[in-house]
């Protein structure tokens, strides 16, 4: 895979498309977390996905999306054609959908939507207008021509529905999840911090770390960013519900915004939803889509997202291929001026040393930094403080050294544990020159723990690999005195 790109790419797969082979060239290509949207998996067809995944490279981190709280139109045998002005009914619950009547899956729609709201359909192509609220159902108005189709999006901007944060089909993904030791689970639809809690319990329950990613794509989940980063491992941006549920020429400051709280709060962010989105028909992006990319990798994200450029589309590979030449280029140009601050709390030594880390890699000119992790926990802070210099994370299990492939410029493998600090700075560092990362004469800034495994971290040393490597434990010791 490609060592030099520090924004990490998320590519959707289905199991129409993937096998080891394909899922073989994304990584290549520079995928670095695959995405399951369950929407469109059962059970069977996503544990084929995770059996080809795995196949492939145990450094593929995986994250499963949930349906979350969501009204779609229900009973729709054959689309139903309307024209600009005709009238019908919406309903909620159980019964046939028709030319004058059709039903969404949640039964209190018309008891909380009100006169003059637009109702919006499959995000946003077909546009209804409230006119009257009867008991039981909205008399609506096409505003214009299309096609009201089955299983699509209802959206009502301005209006938060009172739907359960999780449908049984998301809680029995989330336990398949577990059951299946995937990485993440990315929540659809997140109000607020309940709706992280909900997932979470479920997880307690089975005992998992698996990580939250809480999607945000409605005007409460911007709202309350803050409450949700207080217990979620990372956040989403997902743009096309969110451009509905707001207007549009609103989503480039929410997504500035977010990415700041994120990369504030030293947590992961994507940015999601249409990224390339000509590449499904078409062998090249627009030149718009360019500039997307790379507005969002110039504002500091941690990842970008394709949906459904890999899941479906004509050219998976090469919209990969042209996500990495984006983010490369626009990496190598970033101005760090335009850097986010990244505060440290009283007392918050990995952020200081991180902080440190990273202003020495740049003021010395070294080759890399280099750290050793059990949790993750220093690896993600030195990715908040977005260097320019590739961080080797050397991970003492498999499960973090996942978790790391959604954090900007941390390029993750895992260790074997040693309970000596002087061995596990020798080993790390000898593991990395054995695998291409680092020549011997090469100057790093290492990032360590001087209490072994699981101690934390305490030290930072600027030096040559041959350096490190070569010294024992005696000058070891005469250093740090």
């Amino acid at each position: 895979m490609n060592r030099n790109k520090h924004t990490k790419i998320v590519a959707t797969l289905s199991d129409k498309t993937s096998n080891p082979e394909f899922i073989s060239k994304l990584y290549e290509a520079g995928m670095n977390v695959v995405r399951i949207n369950t929407a469109h998996q059962t059970p069977e067809t996503a544990l084929q996905l995770v059996n080809d995944v795995r196949a492939v490279s145990d450094s593929l981190a995986i994250l499963l999306d949930t349906k979350g709280p969501e009204v779609r139109t229900k009973n729709i045998a054959e689309p139903i054609p309307v024209k600009k002005g005709d009238r019908l009914l919406i309903k909620g619950g159980d019964g046939e959908s028709n030319k004058d009547v059709f039903y969404v899956d949640y039964p209190g729609f018309a008891n909380d939507v009100t006169v003059d709201r637009s109702v919006l359909i499959d995000d946003g192509e077909l546009e209804l207008k409230v006119e009257a609220v009867r008991d039981d159902a909205l008399e609506v108005i096409v505003v214009n021509d299309g096609e009201i189709k089955n299983r699509k999006s209802i959206n009502v901007p301005g209006v938060s529905f009172a739907l359960p944060a999780i449908s049984p089909k998301d809680e029995m993904f989330i336990e398949w999840a577990v059951d299946n030791d995937l990485d993440f689970i990315a929540h659809s639809f997140v109000r607020n911090k309940e709706d992280v809690l909900a997932v979470q319990e479920i997880l307690d329950r089975k005992g998992s770390k698996i990580k939250i990613i809480a999607k945000i794509e409605n005007l409460d989940g911007v709202n309350n960013v803050d409450e949700i980063l207080d217990y979620a491992y990372g956040i989403m941006v997902a743009r096309g519900d969110l451009g509905i549920e707001i207007p549009a020429e609103k989503i480039p400051g929410v997504q500035r915004h977010i990415i700041r709280r994120c990369v504030k709060r030293k947590k992961p962010v994507i940015i999601a939803t249409q990224m390339l989105h000509t590449m499904i028909q078409n062998p090249r992006p627009t030149r718009a889509e360019v500039s997307d990319v790379a507005n969002a990798i110039y504002a500091r994200t941690d990842a970008i997202m394709l949906s459904g450029e890999t899941a479906y589309g004509s050219y998976p590979v090469e919209a990969v291929e042209t996500m990495t030449r984006i983010a490369m280029e626009v990496e190598k140009s970033k101005d760090r001026r335009n850097d986010l601050p990244v505060p440290r709390l009283d007392g918050e030594v990995p952020a200081f040393l991180s902080e440190a880390a990273v202003m020495a890699a740049e003021e010395l000119d070294v080759r890399a930094i280099v750290t050793d992790t059990l949790t993750g926990r220093t690896a993600r802070y030195l990715a908040a403080f977005r260097s320019g210099r590739p961080v080797y994370a050397k991970c003492h299990t498999g499960k973090v050294k996942r978790e790391l492939a959604l954090s900007y410029g941390i390029h993750a493998s895992e260790i074997i544990v040693k309970k000596n600090k002087d061995k596990l700075v020798k080993h790390a560092l000898r593991g990395l020159v054995e695998e291409g990362c680092l020549a011997e004469e090469d100057k790093v800034v290492y990032v360590g723990g001087s209490f072994g495994v699981g101690g934390g971290t305490s030290f930072m040393e600027i030096a040559e690999v041959g350096q490190l490597t070569r010294k024992n434990k005696s000058d070891q010791g005469a250093n740090n005195k």
